[in-house]
């Protein structure tokens, strides 16, 4: 499991740096804020265009695929980061470089505290760094290795922006039953608050009670009234069945 303690390994005083942030989107809005209120000194946001001087650490929040060209319009010397969540730290080579990535949408004032964030380091110093940093913005900081980068964030979109897919498709089909979306909204409250706190067990509905009959006359209606998701939604009663075997062969 990766090391969630807030509390370990601290790295030197990264708040007390002169720190820049370069990109004005949601993140360098957030991050700068956020860093500001934690006491550091801050330059920006800037422009993606800026060099980073006077700066001891550089933070880029930029879109991944300008990652390595805003890294590469930097002044040589400074600790380089980045807030990518599947990039990995070559992007920034040859600076010395860190990431962090919050887990967690981020507007333009949002607040980290608690949040878990994903670190890295090129060096120990620049891995202490992020460390010290996230923990200085009241995140909880674990370490995920350059060749997991891929499938951590594969996680996270499954896990937030599949989540809204799922949603929407379940809100058009309630549509066509003149169902309202807030009428779904004790459900899916309710859905996750029990996998947080029984995981897979929270697992209910017809295919959880191999009730056949029921997943038929809602697949026929799935097909009949939004045939664009049916395709979806065989994939995911395929995947809950498969759920429903593995548990059935670990009790």
């Amino acid at each position: 499991m990766p090391d969630l303690d807030p509390g370990h390994a601290r790295g030197p005083d990264a708040v007390g740096a002169a720190i820049a942030i370069v990109g004005d989107g949601r993140v360098g809005r957030s991050v700068a804020a956020a860093l500001r209120a934690a006491g550091a000194d801050v330059q920006g946001p800037l422009g993606r265009g800026a060099t980073g001087d006077g700066a001891n650490l550089v933070l880029l929040a930029v879109p991944d695929a300008e990652i390595g060209a805003a890294a590469a319009r930097l002044t040589p010397g400074a600790l380089v980061g980045h807030f990518s969540g599947a990039t990995t730290l070559e992007p920034l080579a040859p600076h010395e470089a860190l990431s962090i990535h919050p887990l967690t949408t981020v507007t333009g004032d949002t607040s980290f505290e608690g949040v878990p964030a994903a670190v890295a380091g090129s060096t120990p110093r620049a891995l202490a760094t992020a460390r010290a940093l996230a923990e200085r913005l009241g995140m909880a900081p674990f370490e995920v290795a350059e060749t997991d980068r891929a499938a951590y964030h594969a996680a996270a979109s499954i896990a937030s922006n599949f989540l809204v897919t799922l949603e929407a498709f379940a809100e058009d089909l309630a549509a066509t039953a003149r169902v309202p979306r807030h009428a779904l909204e004790p459900l899916v409250r309710a859905t996750v608050t029990n996998w947080l706190a029984y995981g897979t067990a929270a697992l209910t509905g017809p295919i959880a009670r191999g009730d056949e009959a029921t997943v038929t006359r809602q697949r026929a209606a799935v097909h009949e009234r939004l045939p664009e998701r049916a395709e979806l939604f065989d994939a995911l009663v395929a995947a809950t069945r498969d759920l429903r075997a593995r548990q059935r062969g670990a009790s």
